[in-house]
């Protein structure tokens, strides 16, 4: 199943998310393809707001880089993740770097924490803020690589976690990515994802929005889809919890995005009739 087939071809939707998401980073604030993106608050108190509200604590928040935090998130991988000190954990679609830098600190000095994004300006915005995360935490041991989910440029079996926050959506092979983080992973290690899922089909109309594209909804595929994809790459223990709240936690700081496709949903539907946060977890095996 390829959700982007009737919009554009897979370069063409990694040039939008790539437009899209260099927009953000350059404004320091959650415009997309407008005011704000499906995936993303209006301001910096919003984005905190939202952030508390899908299970980040005030200590993740406390102390992050300015601009870290831009409000991109669909759950909090982090946590999910259980991350302990010396492990090498990888943020697929690091963005400015929120989840690194919260990362960071939980693995501690004798750990490593990578992110990679495909977005030159994001990679800036999240490389800048480096010098400040080292001063609040005396910690040197978070990097930003420049690439695509879908080709890592990591090497195989060096990672004990894999984590991404509202990313693997954007992405028009999702195949693909599951296949690199099961190779990229370590015999035994695992994969926390939070991730837009679908419940059911989106109608046509809003399949079809490109600003729906960026804003996490368009690309996202169904709940059973993401389980086999998944399965396919060999991953196991795979568990999925989903989290319809978190959609409407949209509506309470009126995401302009969300008005616009509620606007071309059926008389009486909500967007969360259609779609969910997904808390995904996964082990490669052993052998």
């Amino acid at each position: 199943m390829n959700p982007f087939h009737s919009i554009q071809d897979q370069e063409s939707v990694r040039q939008k998310v790539r437009e899209g998401y260099g927009r953000i980073a350059i404004s320091s604030g959650s415009s997309c393809c407008g005011p704000s993106s499906c995936c993303s608050a209006d301001s910096g108190g919003a984005a905190s707001q939202l952030a508390q509200a899908i299970g980040y604590s005030e200590d993740d928040l406390a102390g992050l880089p300015d601009g870290a935090n831009m409000g991109l998130s669909c759950g909090n991988p982090v946590a999910l993740a259980s991350l302990q000190p010396g492990e090498t954990v990888v943020d697929l679609g690091s963005g400015g770097g929120f989840d690194i830098f919260i990362a960071g600190r939980k693995v501690g000095a004798s750990g490593r924490a990578i992110g990679v994004d495909m977005t030159a300006e994001m990679l800036a915005k999240a490389r800048n803020n480096i010098a400040a995360y080292t001063q609040q935490t005396g910690l040197s041991n978070v990097e930003f690589r420049l690439g695509e989910i879908e080709h890592l440029p990591l090497a195989d079996n060096s990672v004990d976690v894999l984590i991404s926050n509202c990313v693997i959506n954007l992405s028009p092979d999702k195949p693909q990515v599951w296949r690199e983080i099961y190779r990229v992973l370590k015999p035994g290690g695992r994969a926390a994802v939070s991730d837009i899922a679908l419940l059911q089909p989106l109608p046509p109309i809003i399949s079809e929005m490109v600003e729906a594209l960026v804003g996490c909804v368009a690309g996202a595929v169904l709940v059973d889809e993401t389980r086999r994809m998944m399965a396919e790459a060999n991953l196991t223990d795979i568990q999925m919890e989903k989290r319809e709240s978190y959609i409407d936690e949209m509506k309470e700081i009126q995401d302009p995005l969300y008005k616009k496709i509620k606007e071309a949903l059926p008389p009486g539907a909500k967007l969360s009739d259609y779609a969910a946060s997904l808390a995904i977890s996964a082990r490669k095996p052993m052998s």
